[in-house]
């Protein structure tokens, strides 16, 4: 783990917010072709981000209404938005908000699968560098309307009725029997405690003046209420973001989905399409509520820090095994195109791509920046870590890794530690990075 160069600023931050539209066109698979192709488009989907500038080179916060951004796609764009904001590429935070009726965006795995003609494509390439070159235009747009940042505020509001942890159905031994997903319709599920959640939306808002010029909001659930049905949408999360975007036009909304990889609204969502607009309005309602009780400061020292981790793959990855799998006819589309997913990631770690961890430090104000789908528990880690601060975590960064248990969940199986791609170890490598990075030392 290499520790990347930090910079610190007291005064003259500005900001450059940035908007651009990512909606895939029709027949574009959704979720890496794991689900039904695009069909409708119920509402566009969307990136949004700032450029902070005046604090040594360039940072770039973008966050894209996708399902993922993996590997070498992740470096490519992240490349982009670097090179667009004259910064480089360790000194830019791209995630993801985690919707699954969009698309899931990985180059090698869709190398992969364009080898078999029967299987779906994974993302249209074409597509795909058609909403880079809109992050670069919306990038250069923006830099010459960079606002100046004179306070910095934070708050939080609490999230009734969303977030229920997917693990809670186990047996004696802890082993974890059936997942609690992003809808539920079994009342032995349903009537089983929310369990362990992050139950407050938390928001960090950067003015000019007494003008707010960026909300950056985040909330920790999978942000689905329904998919798989050929519509795209930003579903609950991103229409709760819109709604404030509608009714603030002037200040940029930004939506990071925190740790969730064991995070779903099952417990309250049973798919029904009336369900969308509750839980719409209850992230909505939190929002208000955060913006409403924002503690507001004179802009604060900022440092950016950074360090690099390579995880270890889980040792039953075997590369010709996930390729069979790729091959074979007989298997089902969503098998053979996770395979391919995973075998990309065996050939990502085989070029020593390390993965990067990184935090925005604004005074008392921490953001944090992770990869994949980590469990609550790294979000709850990090605020623990930094008890007097206020942390706010995004994760859905380089969605390479898939899942990533915390090591005390492994025995327990179940589906997120089936599809985790590390080995237990990156538990440790991932919160030495997030004690490092947060660290104000």
């Amino acid at each position: 783990m290499s520790q990347q160069p930090s910079s610190s600023s007291a005064g003259g931050l500005r900001i450059a917010p940035f908007t651009f539209e990512v909606t895939p066109p029709l027949g574009h698979s959704c979720c890496g072709g794991f689900v039904k192709s695009v069909e409708v488009i119920d509402d566009a989907l969307e990136a949004v981000g700032v450029v902070l500038l005046g604090a040594g080179q360039p940072i770039v916060l973008c966050v894209v209404d996708w399902t993922g951004v993996l590997n070498e796609a992740h470096a490519v764009w992240r490349m982009a938005l670097a090179e667009a904001a004259g910064t480089t590429p360790d000194r830019v935070a791209l995630h993801c908000v985690h919707q699954h009726n969009a698309p899931f965006a990985c180059f090698e795995a869709e190398r992969i699968v364009s080898a078999h003609a029967d299987l779906p494509h994974v993302v249209d390439l074409e597509y795909f560098h058609r909403c880079v070159a809109r992050s670069r235009a919306a990038i250069a747009q923006a830099l010459p309307r960079a606002r100046t940042v004179t306070h910095v505020g934070s708050g939080q509001g609490r999230v009734e009725g969303v977030a229920s942890n997917r693990r809670v159905y186990r047996d004696a031994t802890g082993q974890v029997l059936v997942m609690r997903g992003s809808a539920c319709r079994d009342p032995r599920l349903i009537d089983l405690p929310e369990g362990t959640i992050d139950p407050f939306c938390k928001t960090v808002v950067f003015f000019d003046g007494a003008r707010k010029v960026a909300a950056l909001h985040y909330y920790t659930t999978h942000p689905m209420s329904y998919y798989g049905d050929g519509r795209v949408t930003s579903d609950f999360a991103g229409l709760a973001r819109k709604r404030r975007q509608q009714e603030e036009p002037d200040c940029l909304h930004l939506y990071f989905t925190g740790c969730a990889g064991n995070i779903a609204a099952g417990k309250y969502n049973d798919a029904a399409p009336e369900r969308r607009p509750i839980l719409t309005q209850r992230i909505y309602d939190a929002m208000v509520a955060g913006e409403t009780a924002l503690t507001r400061v004179p802009v604060p020292a900022l440092e950016w820090k950074t360090t690099n981790v390579l995880p270890h793959a889980r040792p039953s990855l075997n590369a010709a095994a996930l390729a069979q799998m790729v091959a074979t006819k007989t298997h089902s589309v969503l098998d053979r195109n996770r395979a391919a997913f995973w075998l990309a990631w065996l050939h990502r770690l085989e070029q020593r791509m390390p993965i990067t961890i990184s935090a925005l430090h604004l005074g008392d104000v921490k953001l944090l920046h992770l990869p994949g789908e980590p469990f609550i528990e790294f979000q709850l880690r990090a605020q623990q870590m930094q008890p007097d601060d206020f942390v706010c975590t995004a994760a859905y960064g380089d969605g390479g890794p898939w899942y990533v248990p915390v090591k005390e969940e492994w025995p327990h199986g179940g589906y997120e530690v089936s599809a985790a791609l590390c080995d237990p170890s990156f538990d440790d490598q991932l919160t030495a990075a997030m004690r490092q990075v947060l660290s104000d030392k």
